[in-house]
């Protein structure tokens, strides 16, 4: 007896694996393009030359609303970074993949190698509420140093070659993530005192043999904390001189000793 049923004659298993078959191929070429929103399309290494017409695997435009009033932002665009800040350094041979060595005075500052820095916004990151992210302890007077764990403010800040470079002054706290980010430094090397932030995963405390509780920085001589980048506002930090002060310290692990770009062995 025919009853019509379509299982009859198709297999509806096989048809449903093939549906999903193109269903995750078209979702990998969509994940696949939408990441390419930033950054691409990408640069020729050797000749800087780039596709401006990859219209296969680059999106359209896309127009994202910014929150808390701060415009609209679009990508992919044609703007380019290197077009702006040129690398301060030459390639030591002409193949794809060759480093660069710098050219500058002083490579902590000149955005190359671990020291390079993105061209964020020159805006703070904002909470929920549109307030900074990121402030020090005298904004977010309803942040503490919990009892048991150590309050380093006092504490002087040593580089690796031993030299005191200053005195926490303050902390840095992230109030959304609830989180500390910075240490506040008042320095002592300089031409004159001043405020400067010192990334907490730089450095590590130690007790000295005088039973002394310091923080010691790795990355930096002491003389070197003198041109950590500043702040614009003592109380708030932006996307872009997060990017700056945390890049000055990644750069001294590189560049702020002859010898730590020395091989190895």
């Amino acid at each position: 007896m025919e009853t019509g049923a379509i299982t009859s004659y198709i297999d509806v298993a096989q048809v449903t694996l093939y549906a999903f078959w193109v269903f995750f191929a078209l979702l990998l070429f969509y994940l696949r393009q939408e990441d390419r929103r930033e950054g691409y399309p990408l640069e020729a290494d050797q000749s800087g030359a780039f596709n401006k017409d990859d219209w296969l695997f680059l999106p359209p435009a896309k127009t994202f609303l910014l929150p808390h009033g701060q415009g609209e932002f679009s990508a992919p665009n044609s703007a380019r970074d290197n077009a702006e800040r040129p690398v301060p350094g030459e390639r030591i041979a002409n193949f794809s993949g060759a480093p660069y060595v710098p050219t500058g005075d002083n490579p902590m500052l000149e955005s190359i190698g671990p020291g390079s820095w993105a061209m964020r916004a020159d805006k703070p990151d904002l909470s929920h509420d549109g307030k900074p992210k990121i402030v020090p302890l005298r904004v977010a007077t309803d942040f503490a140093v919990a009892e048991e764990d150590i309050d380093p403010i006092g504490a002087r800040v040593v580089g690796f070659d031993s030299v005191v470079a200053g005195t926490v002054s303050d902390i840095w706290v992230d109030r959304s993530e609830q989180l500390l980010r910075y240490l506040e430094v008042t320095t002592e090397v300089g031409d004159a005192p001043r405020q400067i932030l010192v990334p907490i995963n730089f450095g590590v405390f130690r007790n000295t043999q005088q039973r002394e509780r310091i923080f010691y920085v790795h990355a930096l001589r002491g003389e070197q904390f003198a041109f950590v980048p500043g702040l614009k506002d003592p109380d708030s930090v932006t996307f872009l001189e997060e990017e700056k002060v945390t890049a000055y310290f990644g750069s001294g692990l590189l560049y702020a000793a002859p010898n730590r770009q020395e091989p190895l062995a």
